[in-house]
């Protein structure tokens, strides 16, 4: 019995992994093993950032709020517990665009929470 193999499926899968890597330098967009591990190692940086950017986001809507916060007499963390016990529920991304973008309306939250 001759041996039997699928070579459209294997044609298919290398052609879906080059696929991936195009716009890769060098030999990493059309050698096969090159381009393989290039593409798995790319599959763990993006599957790995997915979750570093959201740390970063709130980090950096932190650091936002901290600011207009400081401009107005309070810290951070004096301004959150009071936000959370005078029933503001608005959200770190809405509060660090207000401290940013209209800071008089950031004023009006820290002044009633004051």
């Amino acid at each position: 019995m001759p041996r039997s193999v699928n070579s459209v499926a294997s044609r298919a899968r290398r052609k879906k992994l080059l696929k991936q890597a195009k716009g890769f330098f060098g030999r990493r967009k059309n050698v096969w093993t090159v381009a393989k591990n290039a593409v798995e190692k790319a599959m763990v940086y993006a599957y790995r950032d997915r979750k570093t950017k959201k740390r970063n986001f709130r980090a950096l809507w932190i650091a936002r709020i901290n600011a207009g916060a400081r401009l107005n007499g309070m810290s951070y963390s004096q301004f959150i517990g009071k936000a959370k016990a005078n029933d503001i529920a608005l959200n770190r991304k809405v509060l660090a665009d207000l401290a940013m973008n209209h800071p008089d309306a950031f004023k009006a939250i820290v002044e009633k929470i004051k």
